[in-house]
């Protein structure tokens, strides 16, 4: 697939030509598919591309959603195959971009092409939104659903970008988690000093990050930031009964995954943890001396890269602030320490009932030939509160990759089999939509 050989990394301003190629082509694949109305926008960023099909006004509209960035591919050694050289081996498509999201978009794209070449057109009227910045936290996204939001106008939104819970057997996610993204720099001296001259008379930063970061969890598990489980909901026991109906094993999923153990906050089961309950990572540390060899220094700067899925009615905003005052009281008196806020995302609840979430439900059936569940999913989508915020619209939330596929890991890929299926899902979905009823 030509479209997964553009190293459209967003978060590295050196691929930017590489992201420009990449939207172009994007353009180029919406025409290919029948639209005639395709338009590229420009952001203060990364490009979005814009198309519509507008059939006929008494039919339903579908906002399909899709991103062409990419994370980073790194770490480079850990691919058996370039990233950005497409490779098939043992049904699988090997990429960075193969399923999260170029694989997963790529299938609408074909499902709409292969109405166009079938029957001319289309079953529902099409708006399709594909940006370049989603890895980024689509910084600039938000502000064109509200500057477009009459041109954006639609029934649903359609997205692909979370898992199915197992192979052969397709999922419909109703539930989000948001998303708090932040970064500590602390700061103990003017420069790195000599760990033998001054060492044992100074404070090292990454001592100080190290004691700071242990603070935010108790032997638990439980996040010790104040406020921090306002908003969460317990969930029913005909909800836990639920999930634990769903082909799930812990010792399968940790073996996939290759751990030693699971962990996490005591006292609920692991697809709760990962679907149902807030968390608190750390996405990356550093400071002092990393490159090759040795260098005896002490840290005089120290930064970590902390993220906070939400769940419930947890509100980012004032997460952000009680965090942010923790940090602050919890270093040692005289140490600078400053918290960035990079991005916020509300959790999201997508109602099983919703006349489209029942029509994606007999399009999967009819693509995999077996009945779909409804799962949640531990991921953030932001465009998809944005959908409901700005346009009044719900979102239906159709995976087709699985939670093995290395989504920003080395060998991301994504099944050939999943792919075929997936535009059929595609295919079926649009015309359940036509004839969906309250």
């Amino acid at each position: 697939m030509t479209w997964l050989a553009f190293p459209s990394v967003s978060t590295n301003h050196a691929h930017k030509p590489d992201i420009d190629a990449c939207a172009e082509y994007t353009r180029a694949l919406l025409i290919d598919a029948g639209f005639s109305d395709v338009t590229r926008i420009e952001t203060p960023g990364h490009p979005i591309v814009y198309a519509a099909w507008q059939v006929d006004p008494a039919l339903p509209t579908v906002l399909i959603y899709g991103h062409y960035d990419v994370p980073p591919p790194d770490p480079l050694a850990l691919w058996e195959t370039p990233p950005f050289v497409p490779t098939i081996r043992d049904g699988q498509l090997f990429a960075r971009g193969a399923s999260d999201d170029k694989g997963q978009i790529y299938c609408h794209i074909r499902a709409i092409k292969a109405y166009a070449e079938t029957v001319g057109k289309p079953p529902v009227n099409i708006k399709i939104v594909i940006e370049g910045e989603e890895e980024i936290g689509s910084p600039n996204l938000q502000l064109f659903i509200i500057a477009t939001r009459e041109r954006l106008k639609a029934d649903i939104a359609l997205v692909s970008d979370t898992p199915m819970i197992a192979p052969d057997r397709p999922s419909l996610c109703t539930s989000l988690r948001g998303l708090l993204y932040t970064e500590i720099k602390l700061r103990v001296a003017a420069t790195d000093l000599h760990s033998g001259q001054h060492g044992g008379a100074v404070p090292n930063a990454l001592l100080e990050l190290s004691r700071l970061v242990m603070s935010f969890k108790n032997a638990q598990g439980e996040v010790q930031i104040p406020g921090f489980y306002d908003g969460v909901p317990l969930l029913s026991e005909q909800a836990r009964e639920a999930i634990r109906a769903l082909p799930h094993e812990d010792a399968a999923y940790q073996s996939e995954l290759g751990l030693s153990h699971l962990e996490g906050e005591a006292g609920y089961p692991t697809l709760e943890r990962r679907w149902y309950r807030p968390t608190l990572e750390i996405n990356g540390m550093w400071g002092g001396y990393t490159g090759p060899g040795s260098k005896t220094v002490i840290a005089a700067e120290a930064s970590a890269k902390v993220s906070m899925r939400l769940v419930g009615t947890q509100d980012p905003t004032v997460i952000a602030q009680n965090f942010t005052a923790f940090v602050h009281a919890h270093v040692t008196p005289g140490v600078h320490v400053h918290v960035d806020i990079h991005s916020m995302a509300p959790p999201v609840q997508v109602a099983q009932e919703d006349r489209f979430v029942r029509a994606a439900s007999v399009a999967l059936e009819k693509a995999f030939g077996v009945a779909s569940v409804f799962q949640g999913e531990g991921g953030t989508v932001p465009v998809v509160a944005d959908f409901k915020r700005i346009l009044g619209i719900n979102t239906v939330l159709m995976g087709l990759n699985l939670p093995n596929d290395g989504i920003h890991a080395p060998n991301e890929r994504i099944s050939l089999a999943n792919l075929e299926r997936g535009m059929q899902a595609s295919v079926h979905f649009l015309a359940e939509v036509a004839t969906a009823t309250t």
